[in-house]
């Protein structure tokens, strides 16, 4: 078993997000919807239908309970999962203070009810 290298921890999540890929210029080169696999305060995984390439950063909109939370974030891999679908891990560069601090209480209400 491998050495967990996150900054923190993971919970299991399954929300819907819509998405822009831009590249390095800040030209928008594609948009999709997914939903997120797991999610913590520095990243998350993210399932679509289609691969995003490793060169890309996403301009992300998660929907979580009753707010929207925007996410910039670098696509750190992105692999086949199961049934034919991608799994792309997404690395946060850019979380405003308040999206954090619904994305905090979000995971926080999460570890009450399901880890203890």
């Amino acid at each position: 078993m491998g050495i967990n290298k996150r900054k923190h921890e993971r919970v299991d999540a399954l929300n819907l997000l819509s998405y822009v890929t831009i590249d390095s210029d800040g030209k928008e080169w594609n948009q999709g919807m997914g939903r997120t696999l797991n999610i913590s305060e520095s990243g998350l995984q993210l399932e679509t239908n289609e691969p995003i390439q490793t060169k890309y950063v996403l301009l992300i909109s998660i929907g979580i309970e009753d707010q929207l939370v925007d996410i910039k974030g670098k696509v750190v891999y992105t692999n086949r999962g199961d049934a034919g679908m991608f799994e792309t891990g997404i690395e946060f560069i850019e979380v405003k203070p308040d999206a954090m601090a619904v994305l905090k209480k979000y995971i926080s209400e999460f570890n009450k009810l399901f880890n203890k």
